[in-house]
């Protein structure tokens, strides 16, 4: 659970109560959480996924490569029967897997992953398009 709030008294009341009632531990203030990092300044939160996203690029093969303003070409109807099946489903499950998270902070790609996690039961070299990686 995230409690978040200016009044610190209020918080620290609140874990009372909870604690009372749930078997619960405090872990202090919040830094990273689900793929997301998070950094307090006088002005508000930070939410970034920098970390995270570096991480999948990084295992997708995909850390020297430029960026797109749309990731997936326009009007493509794509499916499951055309391209080669995948000899290991593995890399791409995990990749699209991860790439829910992302769509929090940056709901741009949000259609993407929708439109590749349509595949993730069957995958083919149709539907992948890791800048000529093989998986």
């Amino acid at each position: 659970m995230i409690i978040t709030r200016d009044d610190v008294v209020g918080i620290r009341n609140l874990k009372l109560q909870l604690a009372k009632q749930f078997e619960m531990k405090d872990l202090g203030t919040l830094r990273y959480f689900l793929g997301i990092e998070v950094d307090y300044s006088p002005r508000g939160y930070l939410l970034s996924q920098s970390k995270y996203i570096a991480t999948i690029l990084a295992q997708a093969r995909l850390c020297d490569t430029g960026t797109v303003d749309t990731p997936l070409e326009m009007n493509t109807q794509y499916n499951s029967s055309n391209g080669v099946p995948l000899k290991d489903h593995t890399l791409y499950r995990t990749l699209v897997g991860s790439l829910v998270y992302p769509t929090i902070t940056r709901p741009d790609i949000a259609y993407a992953v929708h439109v590749v996690s349509q595949y993730v039961s069957s995958p083919t070299t149709n539907l992948v398009m890791w800048n000529n990686c093989s998986l």
